[in-house]
């Protein structure tokens, strides 16, 4: 399967869009409440573990950046409305970065691939997994806020 970057750009735009507009739609006051207490995850948290799945997946799985995540912290942390419009731009310009980077060749086997479903560790593949994980906590965002009772 060959990498089409501009394809993927559309979906990865579609997927951190609706987050935004889900985040504006809670608002400050709710984007960090955990809907359900603690064994849910706030809408704002969901949106900082999109934005470093992406990192992980493009720039350290395949590109080869090093990496310093914290996956567990990312459910903890917080942030306002305005600060996740931030995170999400700039993510959004990186994953395109990355996306093109692929596409031109330049991807690496850092490790990480062999988790990839099917044995599949190609470049396509590891897209493919950031737009399922983005698509998955979309629909989590989505039930948060709806549990949280906002229109």
């Amino acid at each position: 399967m060959e990498l089409a970057s501009a394809t993927a750009e559309i979906y990865v735009r579609n997927a951190c869009s609706h987050m935004l507009v889900i985040a504006r739609r809670t608002g400050d006051e709710n984007v960090n409440v955990r809907p359900l207490g603690p064994a849910t995850n706030a809408v704002g948290a969901l949106i900082i573990h999109c934005c470093e799945v992406a990192e992980f997946w493009l720039g350290h799985v395949a590109l080869g950046r090093p990496s310093v995540r914290d996956r567990d912290g990312e459910f903890g942390r917080t942030a306002t409305v305005a600060d996740l419009h931030e995170l999400v731009d700039g993510a959004v310009a990186q994953m395109v970065a990355d996306m093109r980077s692929l596409e031109a060749g330049e991807g690496r086997d850092e490790g990480g691939r062999q988790f990839l479903p099917g044995g599949d560790g190609s470049d396509a593949a590891v897209v493919l997994h950031v737009l399922e994980e983005l698509f998955q906590h979309l629909g989590h965002m989505e039930i948060a806020a709806d549990a949280l009772g906002v229109d």
